[in-house]
């Protein structure tokens, strides 16, 4: 196997440590929150700034700010309780409870792992086995590594015949069109784009190809000193936020207008597309918005310990709860 290094586009931000601030005009009677994203703002993300702009959250007593990290997992930043709420994922909070970082999960955004391998039509990979002697691009991290492997190995492909590449945050159809083969995307935010483009894309979703990998991504975090401190604090904010998703689903189309409102350099087209496709994500019925499952987490994180990426088994109890959940 051979690893490659290519050039890489390195998203930045400039200034502090957090920036970006997106918030309503203060007021003394409201509680200040912060909340820290994971990345620009996306689809993911609608809710939050719904429940912002329709007045959901002042509503409930809370002033919030939402904020992008420049640098700094979102983890680590709200375990040093630079923010009060954070979105994340579940294999970030398990790294981070390993290292003893004080975070929980409270709430799934969305209900399945939306990623998936993807390549466009012509490279003709529709399943892992014909990752054989193909060129993968990614960000090089071990969790990569292993989820490639365990895809392969399901389909009797033999890995050492792959090729790695490290792209960064290289566009996935410009690096598929020049130079590597597949990569790893959310189809609500790349697949969606390759659509309006009428790009042929297959995609091999993880959480149905391999059960361990319908991961909770992303999810909300909160410091575990604030579970103790102000729980309260926590279902009110998630009363809101919970409006704020329930808002999209009812009326996509005036719930990207307002994501758009946010992030004004975005494509309409876009941002409206991939609302009308993340809505379907945001719950399963039965199960309501936010609820997580114990046996995915304790699926996943069997998984990272099999594939020794974590050295200890930790108890999903202390990963996340589904307690301040409306």
């Amino acid at each position: 196997m051979k690893k490659w290094i290519v050039s890489c586009f390195i998203l930045c931000f400039c200034g502090t440590i957090l920036q970006g601030c997106t918030m309503k005009k203060a007021s003394d009677s409201l509680t200040k929150v912060k909340v820290l994203l994971d990345w620009v703002p996306n689809t993911n993300h609608t809710g939050l700034y719904v429940a912002l702009e329709e007045g959901f959250y002042e509503e409930y007593g809370l002033y919030v700010e939402i904020i992008q990290a420049s640098e700094g997992g979102t983890s680590q930043l709200i375990g040093a309780k630079q923010a009060t709420f954070g979105i994340s994922y579940q294999e970030e909070v398990t790294f981070a409870k390993e290292k003893g970082i004080p975070v929980q999960a409270i709430a799934t955004i969305l209900q399945h792992n939306t990623s998936g391998f993807a390549s466009p039509a012509s490279k003709n990979i529709k399943s892992p086995k014909d990752f054989e002697y193909k060129t993968y691009g990614g960000w090089g991290s071990p969790v990569e590594i292993a989820t490639l492997k365990a895809l392969m190995e399901k389909y009797d492909a033999d890995f050492e015949t792959l090729d790695i590449a490290t792209i960064g945050a290289v566009d996935f159809l410009t690096a598929t069109q020049n130079v590597v083969d597949f990569a790893w995307i959310y189809y609500g935010w790349d697949g969606v784009a390759a659509e309006l483009k009428n790009i042929d894309l297959h995609f091999i979703d993880l959480g149905k190809e391999h059960e361990s990998l319908d991961f909770y991504t992303p999810v909300i975090i909160v410091n575990e000193d604030t579970i103790v401190s102000n729980p309260d604090l926590i279902s009110t904010f998630l009363e809101a936020t919970y409006k704020g998703y329930a808002f999209c689903i009812e009326n996509p189309e005036k719930a990207a207008s307002i994501l758009m409102k946010y992030t004004p350099e975005s494509d309409p087209e876009m941002i409206l597309a991939s609302q009308k496709w993340v809505d379907d994500y945001y719950i399963d019925p039965p199960t309501p918005w936010g609820y997580m499952q114990k046996d995915r987490w304790d699926l996943y994180t069997k998984w990272l310990f099999d594939n020794q990426l974590i050295d200890t088994m930790i108890d999903s109890d202390d990963m996340y709860t589904n307690e301040f959940l409306p």
